[in-house]
């Protein structure tokens, strides 16, 4: 069973903490850099998480900043948290480093909002299912057989965070198409769509599909929605060759809503596994 708590969310805190205390102090980062005797590009790389700052650059950095002794102190556990292996770094050689942000933050998520018009989500998919969506890709990118073991193999290990004391909470939407898309065989599919039902009577899953005869739905993509106990919200975009984490406030906030949107479309929980039910019988028997 994997830990909660994710060093990735740690870092990230960290920097976004000591970028606020040197704006309580209205110094520049130009201005930190002259005074440490650093670059202005180290400073910037620590307070947007894009590199792991030493223990003694926190230190330096609260000393700068005149931090109290009980704040610096929890500066400095950040730091040790932030410091931690995550669960996903065994698979670091063969993930993209949005990927592994990603699986960093799901890690201390506490909720989630996903919508799917293509394919099963991830956090949902069986093994054998994830295997034949990552196989599919290989006619636009070549994966090694190597690579492509590990792809699956973290996929299934993120499916741990739906399990436990204090499970991720996850609420999807998925397109009513999902549902017919083949990937690998008419055995894969019905295995599929049986552990999607299974899913969606968990407690803390629930599993909408928006109808192929209702309304259009908006205009997207897929896009996972993630709430955190002391962080703010973020959005993860995924396309072809590349994928992307949207911060920004109004924006994260219209995904929100979007969603709202698309749930309130789709048949609801019990509907929707009625539906599931009947692909099952009239198309993957």
């Amino acid at each position: 069973m994997l830990e909660r708590g994710s060093p990735t969310v740690r870092r990230l805190r960290l920097g976004q903490e000591l970028r606020r205390l040197r704006e309580r102090r209205a110094l520049s980062g130009e201005d930190v850099a002259t005074r440490l005797k650093w670059s202005a590009s180290k400073v910037s790389r620590i307070e947007n998480a894009k590199t792991m700052p030493r223990r003694s650059d926190v230190e330096a950095l609260a000393e700068l900043y005149e931090v109290e002794e009980t704040r610096r102190q929890e500066l400095l556990d950040l730091h040790r948290d932030a410091t931690r292996r995550g669960w996903w770094e065994d698979y670091s050689e063969s993930l993209s480093p949005e990927l592994i942000t990603l699986l960093g933050l799901e890690a201390e998520a506490t909720s989630a909002l996903n919508w799917e018009p293509q394919v099963v989500p991830g956090l949902l998919q069986t093994e054998d299912y994830a295997r034949e969506v990552t196989r599919a890709m290989q006619a636009v990118m070549r994966i090694p057989p190597g690579e492509l073991r590990d792809l699956v193999k973290a996929r299934m290990a993120r499916q741990d965070l739906l399990r436990g004391v204090d499970p991720l909470r996850l609420w999807v939407v998925l397109d009513e198409s999902v549902l017919l898309r083949r990937f690998g065989g008419a055995t894969v599919m019905r295995e599929q769509l049986e552990r999607l039902i299974e899913w969606s009577r968990m407690p803390n899953i629930r599993v909408q599909v928006l109808p192929l005869s209702g309304l259009s739905p908006i205009n997207t993509g897929s896009f996972l929605h993630l709430s955190f106990p002391e962080f703010h919200d973020m959005v993860y975009l995924e396309a072809l060759h590349e994928s992307r984490f949207v911060e920004n406030e109004k924006l994260v906030y219209d995904y929100e809503i979007a969603f709202s949107q698309l749930q309130a479309e789709a048949f609801g929980v019990d509907a929707s596994r009625e539906l599931i039910e009947s692909v099952i019988a009239e198309r993957w028997r």
